[in-house]
């Protein structure tokens, strides 16, 4: 702790090497003391005289060694030239933190950065702040650039991704966004553009997808013939394949892909049925333009509907509609022909002939011609299915001995060999239709259909099978069997999942069964007495939460659990709803307090505290059910809202007395601003007392202003104190050049006395001292009586007093000495020592109790009472003694 002490005054620590600073001297105002008496001899005084000398040669080689010194190394800095190295060479050996900031504007390398930093960190904190700054910077940029080698390596393994989405690509881009690494931009443009076109080939591909199917569904309802229609669905085909074997099918939702493939099965399977029924209008057109081109008189009806009930079954529509109206318009026109009245046969013959006639009936019964009749209606209408019925029926009638016309048979040859026919067309096309099927099927696990909608789309499918077997017969056995084994694979994970579904329904029967068991087991602890009120709340709650998070159970057991849990929970919450019906009434009772509590009361807060208490706990001592509890809580809520909205309304009217008085002290804070620029060393105290008593006579104001309302007070006093500060620095200056003059005076006057051959004019030295401004009360006697001393020893002996000054020389400089190391002035590399031991008896006596050193400006007045000689290096000294003082205002 000792260490000031052997630091000497003039050891300033430059640019951290600790070199020796000269000491500066401020040239004195007054007229340099002329010395005429002749050289001291050898001796005390010489060497007094010495001493004073001798600092302003030995400070002066020190100055001029660093200033040639700095010229050097600002040539070795202009001279670098940007080389970076050298410039780390430069500011390692130079000993200015200017010079060394300058060139350390040259360095930008890491490596060179990190041994400046750590050369100057505790040396040079400029130099080192620069380095570290540039330093971050380089991490920085080494962080977002690996960030940006990551993000750039994540786009390329995007463009090499199949399953390219908008998503993962608009993530990349908010990635790159924020990183500031414009060196990989080049590398990051190209695989960018890349990902845009393959979103834009994506949406492309979706768009034409959709377009697609929109154009498959309008195909059926265009009126195409069937050739067109073939070569639409083949054309579509071929585009659907094109776009699945592009490089970015993956992006075709499988939706829509499964949707086009049914769609174009079933229009692929209906595009059989159009042919027939488009051949069949095409034979039927073709005749009925035949027979209307024949004259009349050659057509038969018989005939017509012969031929016209052998062709193909017209189709159900509007077009098979209007050419059976053009066939019954073609008959209407035909002439009848006329019957003519057989004559009666004889007796005779009538009976011969009965006799001869055989006993089997001639021609079909009515309800063989209604079910032929309505065979052929039913494939007319495509009914493949009632067609098969009716001609099974027909078989059978035909069977049991019924002998039909020979144009009845013809007409049952006819629609049997029409029944084949499309009996044949409908399997093939059943064939088409079940492949079509089993694509279908086949796709199925690839959608990632929920389990339930998958299980509904496989029986769907299956369904379809059985009808498409109605419809067309049965299929083949290997088509079953590819069928069936592609439905028993799209089912397997809906198999699974309902088979995990069971096995949770079972666990969770267990889980009820638990809950039960613990139920009647809580019944058992509260039958024995042990009744844990909260316990017992919470149980009963956890058992009905976790009774409805149960999940699906089998019906068998539900009911069965249902009964136990409800009579278990039952039984429980008979003794716990009375238990709460008290809790309530306490309750209501902690309310009524809390309302009859006097809002003016002094304790009111302290006794809605200690009712808040009791209330916590009673609900913590057990909880009600959450509905009366919340309105209890209201209720209680209201009446302590209630207690602090009364007790509100007296701290409103508090708070605008505390606005008034902030108010009033504002406007004292405002009048010590507005004095604060004309304050002066004589009227500060009285304003400022002022100010401290109107500003303690005022109450107090509002706590959320309080802390601004006094900084801005005591802003305003430290400004009123300012400026008392700098009139008075003023004025002590003011004093300090008028006591400077006198003393230098009063120096000149006993240096004349020192020399006898110099002649002294009382006069003039009475007319120069009566021009001097006044030192103040404080120094003004003491100067004069030196003075009047001097001018006195004119007469009396001025040689006596000669010989005084010269002995008071080493007097006048060791008390100097000793006020310079009180005041912390230099004196000078020669008085070192001698400063060194002032400064140990200093610690010695402050260290002893009850030794105070005296003040400086007595010390001052005794320095300025000494009579003594002095040369001008003291005198020098004095002043700045006398300076510091004034300045410091001690």
């Amino acid at each position: 702790m000792f260490e000031f002490l052997f630091k000497r005054q003039g050891d300033k620590s430059g640019n951290g090497r600790g070199a020796q600073a000269p000491a500066k001297s401020t040239p004195a105002k007054s007229t340099p003391v002329k010395s005429n008496s002749p050289p001291a001899p050898a001796g005390e005084g010489g060497a007094s005289s010495n001493k004073g000398g001798a600092p302003s040669t030995a400070g002066s080689a020190p100055a001029r060694a660093g200033a040639a010194l700095r010229e050097q190394q600002a040539l070795q800095l202009k001279a670098l030239d940007g080389d970076e190295n050298r410039a780390v060479d430069f500011i390692l050996a130079c000993e200015f933190s200017e010079l060394r900031l300058a060139a350390a504007e040259l360095v930008h390398s890491r490596a060179a950065l990190e041994r400046v930093h750590t050369a100057m960190r505790n040396l040079d904190r400029r130099v080192a702040k620069l380095m570290q700054a540039r330093l971050d910077a380089i991490r920085h940029h080494d962080a977002e650039l690996a960030r940006g080698q990551a993000t750039l390596a994540q786009a390329r393994a995007l463009l090499a991704d199949e399953h390219l989405t908008p998503n993962q690509v608009a993530d990349l881009d908010r990635k790159w966004a924020i990183i500031a690494a414009p060196e990989l931009q080049g590398e990051f443009a190209p695989v960018r553009a890349g990902l845009g076109a393959r979103l834009e080939a994506q949406v492309q591909l979706q768009r034409a997808m959709i377009d697609r199917l929109a154009a498959l569904r309008r195909l059926e309802a265009a009126g195409l013939n069937a050739a067109d229609m073939a070569a639409s669905l083949e054309q579509m085909r071929g585009e659907q394949g094109a776009a699945l074997a592009a490089p970015e099918h993956a992006s075709l939702p499988r939706a829509l892909v499964a949707e086009f493939a049914a769609e174009h099965a079933r229009l692929s399977g209906a595009l059989a049925t159009l042919e027939q029924s488009q051949a069949a209008l095409a034979a039927r057109e073709a005749a009925l333009a035949e027979w209307q081109a024949q004259p009349v008189a050659d057509l038969s009806a018989d005939s017509l509907r012969r031929a016209w009930q052998k062709l193909p079954a017209l189709p159900e529509g509007a077009a098979g509609s209007a050419l059976q109206t053009r066939f019954d318009a073609l008959l209407a026109s035909l002439p009848q022909p006329v019957r003519k009245a057989a004559p009666e046969p004889r007796a005779a013959d009538a009976a011969g002939a009965e006799a001869r006639a055989p006993k089997v009936p001639k021609g079909a019964d009515q309800a063989f011609l209604d079910n032929l009749d309505a065979l052929e209606a039913a494939l007319q209408q495509g009914s493949l299915a009632h067609a098969a019925e009716l001609d099974k029926v027909l078989k059978d009638t035909k069977g049991k001995g019924m002998r039909l016309t020979s144009a009845q048979a013809d007409r049952l040859a006819h629609l049997r060999a029409e029944l084949k026919r499309l009996s044949d067309w409908a399997r093939w096309g059943g064939n088409v239709s079940r492949e079509e099927l089993i694509k279908t099927v086949e796709a199925l696990p690839t959608q990632n259909l929920a389990m339930a909608e998958l299980a509904k789309k496989v029986g769907s499918m299956r369904e379809r099978w059985k009808a498409l077997d109605s419809l067309s017969g049965a299929a083949p056995k290997s088509l079953w069997e590819r069928f069936d084994h592609a439905c028993t694979v799209a089912y397997a994970p809906a198999a699974a999942h309902f088979r995990h579904l069971a096995d949770e329904r079972h666990a969770n029967a267990a889980k009820g069964e638990a809950i039960v068991q613990e139920a009647q087991a809580e019944i058992a602890r509260l039958a024995s007495g042990e009744a844990d009120w909260k316990h017992v709340a919470g149980t009963v709650q956890r058992l009905r939460l976790a009774w409805s998070h149960l999940g699906a159970i089998d019906r068998k057991d539900k009911k069965r659990l249902d009964t136990l849990f409800g009579a278990a929970l039952t039984t429980l919450q008979g003794p716990l709803e009375e238990q709460r019906k008290a809790e309530v009434a306490g309750r209501e009772e902690l309310i009524e307090e809390v309302l009859a509590i006097d809002p003016h009361d002094r304790h009111a807060v302290d006794h809605l505290r200690d009712i808040q208490s009791r209330w916590q706990e009673h609900a913590r001592a057990l909880p009600l059910e959450r509905k009366a509890e919340q309105a209890l809580w209201q209720r209680f809520r209201a009446a302590c809202d209630d207690l602090f909205a009364r007790r509100k309304e007296t701290a409103h009217a508090l708070d605008a007395e505390r606005r008034a008085h902030e108010a009033a002290k504002e406007a004292v804070s405002a009048r010590l601003e507005a004095a604060a620029p004309d304050a002066t060393a004589a009227s500060a105290p009285k304003l400022l007392r002022e100010a401290a008593a109107e500003w303690h006579a005022i109450g107090p104001v509002p706590r959320a202003h309080e802390a601004r309302v006094e900084k801005r007070y005591h802003e305003a006093v430290a400004k009123v104190q300012h400026h008392a500060d700098l009139s008075r620095r003023a004025a002590g200056l003011a004093l300090a050049g008028a006591l400077r003059d006198k003393l230098r005076a009063c120096q000149e006057l006993e240096d004349s006395l020192a020399q006898p051959e110099q002649e002294i004019s009382k006069a003039d030295w009475r007319a120069r001292w009566a021009a001097l401004l006044a030192a103040g009360p404080e120094y003004d006697p003491v100067l004069d009586a030196r003075f009047e001393a001097a001018l006195n020893a004119l007469e009396l002996d001025r040689g006596g007093y000669a010989r005084l000054l010269e002995a008071n020389r080493s007097t006048l400089l060791a008390e100097l000495l000793r006020q310079e190391v009180a005041a912390g002035i230099d004196s000078g590399a020669e008085f070192a020592r001698d400063r060194l031991k002032l400064q140990v008896e200093a610690l010695q006596s402050t260290l002893k109790a009850g030794n105070k050193p005296a003040g400086r400006h007595a010390a001052l007045h005794a320095l300025c009472a000494l009579p003594a000689l002095v040369d001008e290096r003291s005198a020098h000294r004095i002043e700045q003694l006398i300076m510091r003082t004034a300045r410091e205002g001690k």
